[in-house]
């Protein structure tokens, strides 16, 4: 079980991932969480840096979805510039919005991935799935308690995958 809360790369932020090496390695559709990872909470739209990433990432070749459990007026907001395919409510960790996300982009499994910062949603949800998961270092930690909460578990996770790492 503990399996499934590593991610398969851990970085500290979307600007980290190495998105070349993805699409050498078969890559073609990226699922972005929006909270903590691309933005704080409070923030509404996303940054020129986060605009000009994602096209770079298009002109790379990848197709790009919002996959996020807040609501649907803060996603469609969030997007109205990216113009993105974009899901709210995505209920992540469980997967029928994932799988509903990569048959919008025509993915496969083996094609995918998701970021995130969450390893309870992100992460666990990518890998019942088993895509490849890459979870990013939250961007404040301002955050709900429930968030909170679940940190300190997550904390423990990361320690634990980074120890991992170390032997192999």
């Amino acid at each position: 079980m503990i399996k499934k809360l590593f991610p398969d790369a851990h970085v500290d932020t979307i600007y980290d991932v190495n998105y070349k090496k993805m699409y050498e390695e078969g890559i073609r559709g990226i699922l972005f969480d929006i909270d903590n990872t691309l933005v704080p909470y409070d923030v509404a739209h996303p940054n020129e840096k986060i605009i000009r990433l994602f096209e770079e990432l298009k002109e790379m070749g990848f197709k790009i979805c919002l996959v996020s459990n807040n609501n649907k007026d803060r996603v469609i907001k969030f997007n109205e510039s990216l113009k993105l395919i974009a899901i709210h409510k995505a209920l992540k960790p469980f997967t029928k919005n994932l799988r509903k996300a990569m048959k919008l982009l025509e993915t496969t499994n083996q094609e995918t991935v998701i970021v995130g910062d969450q390893i309870f949603t992100d992460v666990l949800g990518g890998n019942r799935l088993n895509i490849k998961t890459v979870l990013v270092v939250p961007i404040q930690d301002k955050e709900e308690w429930i968030t909170k909460v679940k940190r300190r578990t997550e904390k423990r996770i990361i320690d634990l995958y980074k120890r991992r790492d170390e032997k192999c």
